[in-house]
């Protein structure tokens, strides 16, 4: 319970308490002085004594008698008065967002929705942005998630070409992730059909349902904004581009790969990654919301083929070189295979580097718990927890921040938790905005010069 919400002038709470408080203590007073005056001009029949005087504890000397009596009926005032309100507000609390409490919601109710303390823009896709966000959901942000929209495999890849729409997987991923609604409608839209030989088998519900809505709405926009309203999505998911984006990629024997679900197949070295269209253009509500936010967080994910896509959506990158957020790039806890094999905190921050042309974020997040990595990671998965190695060479602009921000019992994934806990310490230490004259500078200033060794300073944290 927030004491301090309660003790918020205004309320109409604290005026009503001490009337019913008040009340109270008058009409035991007035039961009082007549059970006193009883007591002192009825003689009670000789039977009956000790029955009176056992009620009224004449056994217990003065003043402990008074004490015994006040704290029996405090407790039963604040007992009886709790479970009658749980009683008659039961029906409405069952229908309260998840996490408000009772003080949030007459807060609410009194003063409008609270303000809250940051605005955060989240940019990537898969698993990971999904753990991010649901970390995020349970702090005091504003948040919008965009979205890579380049998957052409599994379910989404099918209705991508079925239906010439963006893929819904990533999308739906999100939503589910910032859903308040009852976790029944959650595991729906995760449902995936199994059944062999089905046309349906491998299309999960929530893909069907985001192509069914835009169908019926006629627009791709539209099928998100209802599909979060189904699911009580506390924020925004939308896409960086509404264009049909191929995700390619050159890899290190020359060869061009087409396919963001054939790149990851392919298990060779990546070279670059770039778009087919080159330069698609950006959603404009992305634009406009990394504009205004506090904190922009790229990743954690798949750098290639989730991360990599987004900041090469025309506007995108440029929008965020403009904005005068905190930005954070955080970076995976473990390597992936057929994408970052082997690949130090170095090797991401360089991949990052070479495809958006200059240094683009002021603090880097590391993991620094390899623990859990240790003892959990299996040789069979062929995989391995980032490496920091070099990392003490790296000074410049760059801030890399090392944070213990795993996940102990599945060290391949962030602990939600811990990220958004991170997250909102590095954006809170943020300066004070440098104002428009920064702003148009940031639009004209000539690109950084130097290696990426030179441009990163290492903090702990």
């Amino acid at each position: 319970m927030k004491l301090r919400t309660w003790l918020r002038p205004g309320m109409f709470v604290k005026r009503w308490i001490l009337l019913l408080f008040s009340g109270l203590v008058m009409t035991s007073l007035a039961l009082a002085m007549a059970l006193a005056w009883v007591y002192r001009n009825y003689h009670f029949p000789e039977r009956f004594t000790d029955f009176v005087q056992t009620v009224t504890l004449q056994f217990i000397p003065h003043p402990y008698r008074e004490l015994v009596m006040l704290t029996g009926g405090t407790i039963g005032i604040g007992l009886g008065f709790y479970q009658l309100s749980r009683s008659l507000l039961a029906p409405f609390w069952d229908q309260r967002p998840a996490g408000k409490g009772l003080a949030d919601l007459i807060q609410a109710h009194r003063f409008g929705p609270e303000q809250p303390e940051l605005r955060v823009v989240a940019i990537g896709g898969g698993t990971g942005l999904s753990t991010l966000l649901r970390g995020l959901k349970q702090k005091n942000v504003a948040i919008t998630a965009i979205v890579t929209v380049g998957d052409d495999g599994g379910s989404s890849g099918r209705l991508r070409t079925e239906f010439n729409m963006p893929p819904p997987g990533d999308i739906r991923n999100c939503l589910v992730a910032l859903a308040d609604a009852e976790p029944l409608m959650a595991d729906l839209f995760q449902y995936r059909f199994e059944e062999n030989g089905s046309e349906l088998s491998g299309h999960s519900f929530g893909n069907l349902f985001i192509t069914a809505m835009t169908q019926v709405s006629g627009s791709f926009e539209r099928a998100v904004y209802e599909s979060s309203r189904v699911l009580a999505v506390r924020g925004q998911v939308i896409p960086s581009s509404l264009e049909n984006i191929t995700v390619c990629a050159e890899l290190a024997d020359g060869r061009i790969i087409r396919g963001e679900s054939r790149i990851v197949a392919e298990r060779s070295r990546i070279k670059r990654v770039f778009l087919d269209p080159r330069h698609p253009a950006a959603y404009d509500p992305a634009i406009v919301a990394i504009l205004s936010a506090d904190l922009i967080v790229l990743g954690p994910g798949s750098l290639y083929t989730s991360v990599l896509p987004n900041l090469l959506v025309q506007g995108i990158t440029h929008a965020i070189r403009c904005s005068t957020a905190t930005k954070v790039y955080v970076c995976n806890v473990a390597t992936q295979r057929g994408e970052t094999d082997d690949f130090r905190v170095v090797d991401h921050l360089r991949a990052l580097h070479d495809h958006v042309g200059e240094p683009i974020v002021d603090h880097v997040l590391v993991n620094d718990n390899f623990g859990p990595a240790a003892t959990k990671i299996k040789p069979e998965w062929a995989v391995s927890a980032v490496s920091l190695d070099g990392i003490d060479a790296l000074e410049g602009s760059v801030n890399v921040v090392l944070r213990d921000v795993v996940n102990p019992e599945f060290p391949l994934r962030h602990d939600p938790d811990k990220l958004a806990t991170a997250l909102i310490e590095l954006a809170k230490q943020r300066p004070t905005s440098p104002g428009v004259d920064a702003v148009l500078r940031a639009n004209g200033h000539d690109p950084v010069s130097g290696s990426l060794e030179s441009q990163v300073t290492v903090r702990g944290a």
